[in-house]
């Protein structure tokens, strides 16, 4: 009986956790830059204890937990605009933002404007990152070409400072925009990108997906939820029977 509750219970947990991630997903869906989270469950054998005609026998039950969350860094679409402020990545690099508190973070999101003192900035996340630290233009007409060089009336003034991401490596993520990555961030031999501006890029959420599978583990946890119900009135049963004689 013991047993039946803590399976029960397990699945609601690994349900809840689901469930938790992919409402996050959902809400960011229109967040530029954003990438899903996902939970990794794994499983092991759980020994298990039959009784047959007085005798014990052994066995095993395999058990499912929530293991990690992790990040899925898959690249997304673009939209393409006009504004020079929209700056966007085909590949595996990823922007530097440096916040207020000094820390340096990577960011998808190509979103920009200029701050008071003419900084390219990410909203209030902080200031974007080039070869030479904070990237100050103080006007709006610049050019930012393929390979992340800038430049304003033909003379180039800085160059974007990228961070290679491999696409299957963990990363830490600070809200919903920013993230940082531990690994080795050497852009390897052969490995290509493009920087291009006048474009941004969407989450890599799909609605429709994420819903479907909202569904489905919704439906899960409300069945472990009714097992849980029915062996806990068993248990009553038991206890009043067990009292009587």
């Amino acid at each position: 009986m013991l047993r039946g509750f803590y399976n029960a219970a397990q699945g609601m947990i690994v349900r809840q956790r689901q469930l938790d991630c992919i409402g996050n997903n959902i809400v960011n869906v229109n967040t530029a830059g954003y990438r899903k989270d996902e939970i990794i469950t794994n499983t092991f054998l759980d020994e298990l204890v039959l009784v047959n005609e007085r005798r014990e026998t052994s066995g095993h039950l395999l058990q499912t937990y929530a293991d990690v969350s992790k990040t899925n860094l898959e690249q997304s679409n673009f939209t393409y605009t006009d504004s020079n402020f929209d700056v966007a990545i085909y590949g595996n690099v990823y922007f530097n933002i440096r916040t207020d508190n000094g820390n340096v973070y990577q960011t998808r999101n190509g979103q920009w404007e200029l701050d008071g003192d003419g900084y390219l900035i990410l909203g209030k996340s902080g200031r974007v990152q080039g070869r030479n630290g904070d990237i100050r233009l103080g006007t709006d007409d610049f050019e930012i070409r393929n390979d992340g060089s800038i430049y304003i009336d033909n003379e180039q003034v800085d160059q974007l400072l990228l961070t290679y991401i491999p696409p299957d490596a963990d990363v830490d993520k600070l809200g919903n925009n920013l993230m940082l990555y531990n690994g080795n961030a050497q852009l390897p031999e052969g490995e290509r990108f493009d920087i291009i501006q006048g474009a941004w890029e969407h989450s890599n959420v799909d609605g429709n997906k994420e819903i479907t599978q909202m569904m489905e583990q919704h439906r899960l946890y409300q069945a472990n939820s009714q097992i849980l119900k029915q062996l806990d009135q068993i248990n009553t049963k038991a206890q009043e029977i067990a009292s009587v004689t």
